[in-house]
């Protein structure tokens, strides 16, 4: 067995790909998918059978959660898609937004702001880890501006989140840069290793020589 190696650490293991997280992990994608479920059960119980609206919020539902996980899965190899791809599901979020309360005040029905007396009842649910057991079963015991209210609330919960997670995204990106200056960093670190090592083993062959010359001197 060859113990050169040991009680030397083991090399650093060199890497550009940062590491994230798994998307369904995110809170801001748990409250999308509960948006997208709620959206296509009002556009579907609510709206008239081939009114254009429901395809609308449906596929603008759609677009939140579903660039929220492309973005996170983009994540490792382009922080720019990334951040584009989360922008994109803000913005379609926010279209959602648009098309409910259009919903509520074409009908004449109230939208709850925060006079109205189940407003922070219906914020603090919506910031529940309840609704994510019940939603399902608890939107078919309510009524359209139940529903509208809820999905409203829990749309401007995730534009907040994405607000949030676009501006730590930018800050990394501007530590951090795109992959490129990573994968450049990268090179240039293991070739300082590389010569930092070939550095100390020149001079502790340099020292073995000059001990061995000395004992031989020593001798003669």
């Amino acid at each position: 067995m060859n113990d050169d190696n040991q009680g030397k650490p083991a090399p650093q293991q060199i890497t550009f790909l940062p590491q994230h997280g798994h998307y369904r992990h995110l809170r801001v994608y748990q409250v999308t998918e509960i948006i997208y479920d709620i959206t296509f059960y009002f556009a579907h119980h609510y709206l008239s059978k081939g009114d254009r609206t429901v395809d609308q919020m449906v596929q603008s539902a759609r677009s939140g959660k579903q660039n929220i996980a492309e973005g996170n899965q983009a994540a490792a190899t382009s922080g720019e898609t990334e951040i584009k791809l989360t922008n994109v599901a803000k913005a379609s979020l926010e279209e959602l937004l648009d098309d409910y309360e259009d919903y509520l005040r074409v009908r004449h029905l109230t939208q709850w702001n925060a006079e109205h007396p189940r407003y922070e009842k219906m914020r603090a649910y919506a910031r529940s880890e309840q609704i994510k057991k019940e939603y399902a079963q608890k939107i078919q015991l309510m009524n359209d501006e139940e529903i509208a209210n809820l999905c409203i609330t829990l749309i401007h919960q995730a534009i907040y989140m994405l607000y949030k997670l676009l501006v730590t995204m930018q800050d990394r990106f501007v530590r951090e840069g795109g992959i490129k200056e990573r994968m450049y960093q990268s090179r240039v670190n293991y070739r300082n290793n590389q010569n930092n090592r070939n550095s100390r083993s020149n001079r502790n062959s340099r020292s073995n020589q000059n001990e061995r010359s000395e004992e031989n001197g020593r001798r003669d």
